[in-house]
């Protein structure tokens, strides 16, 4: 049954952040809005079944949770068909977008046209919403099952799709709303990350300890960096010069991009979540659902600081950022 769209919510009264962290968890059917130096909740808001990652708006006052469906990506379950809407200041789901039919939707991004995009798996597709209307006023075809995960390029003009299974890169262009390109990468991928100039994406091969760096100016895989284990999701610093990535074997690794080579390693619960960077370039988290727990990099001392303490679940990671004053809870 799904819940109520105005969900009971925990909110602390509290003056929101620049850089609030946004938590999808999907073991308790959550969105939580963090505090990340006092580590506080500041507000928990139910969801539907199961959302599994969140984005928030450039303003930094709603956050986009897609309802994916209760199972993981291939595998037998329910087939998600909405996207939930959360006013972060108040801490209460809001509205629902409704897709129009099942497509699991799965990753969410705003591009620099102000349009929230969102991937479509069971469509082969990435969906166009119009924030101001709630609806959809377009479908870019990825042709691959999977799509998972998704990046869109600095300039709006690019997304590049992780369609999992079929272990393959598409390239599409958002202003036509077209399939440009599908890059052969490996047996199995998951999750993608994008440098800051635009110019590399990086994915993450599932059966080999590698990272592959798929050249944006040719659309083809250009190279291979070698790692210790298997990982899963990684993120670039915002000057390029490292990248992040977590292991599902709880390993974190932080990479050299001008050599391709590990230049720090740590231990940390298993993680099958997701790792980003703050805005500011300070910190990378990292969601470790088997553990409960988002793990914390420092970004300028290279030490592991205290995790944040949370549910089995945590899965999507975002940063809303925000100056707007609660409200009475």
């Amino acid at each position: 049954m799904k819940r109520s769209l105005l969900s009971a919510a925990l909110v602390l009264p509290s003056l929101l952040h620049a850089q609030n962290l946004l938590v999808a968890n999907q073991g308790d059917h959550t969105l939580l809005v963090i505090d990340p130096v006092s580590q506080k909740t500041l507000a928990k808001v139910g969801v539907d079944i199961n959302g599994h990652e969140v984005i928030a708006a450039p303003d930094g006052k709603l956050a986009y949770v897609p309802i994916y469906g209760n199972s993981g990506v291939g595998k037998p379950g329910t087939d998600g068909s909405t996207v939930q809407v959360i006013d972060i200041a108040s801490g209460r789901a809001v509205h629902i977008i409704d897709l129009g039919k099942a497509v699991r939707p799965h990753c969410a991004k705003f591009g620099p046209d102000g349009l929230l995009y969102v991937s479509a798996e069971l469509a082969r597709a990435i969906d166009v919403i119009d924030p101001q209307t709630l609806k959809v006023v377009g479908e870019i075809p990825t042709g691959q099952l999977d799509a998972h995960m998704f990046v869109i390029s600095p300039d709006g003009s690019r997304a590049y799709t992780a369609n999992v299974f079929a272990g393959s890169v598409s390239v599409l262009d958002l202003h036509r709303r077209s399939l440009i390109a599908t890059i052969p990468v490996a047996g199995e991928l998951q999750r993608i990350s994008i440098s800051p100039d635009g110019h590399t994406v990086y994915t993450h091969d599932q059966q080999k300890p590698r990272i592959a760096l798929v050249d944006t100016s040719k659309n083809v895989v250009s190279g291979w960096w070698d790692l210790p284990e298997v990982v899963y999701s990684s993120s670039p610093t915002p000057d390029g010069r490292a990248l992040v990535a977590s292991a599902p074997s709880g390993k974190l690794f932080v990479l050299d991009t001008s050599s391709g080579k590990v230049v720090h390693s740590y231990d940390i619960p298993a993680a099958s979540g997701e790792t980003i960077v703050s805005p500011d370039g300070s910190r990378a988290y990292v969601s470790c659902p088997q553990a409960g727990t988002v793990e914390i990099l420092n970004l300028k001392t290279w030490q592991l600081e205290k995790s944040i303490q949370l549910t089995k679940g945590v899965d999507g990671l975002a940063f809303a950022s925000s100056t707007a004053t609660r409200g009475p809870s």
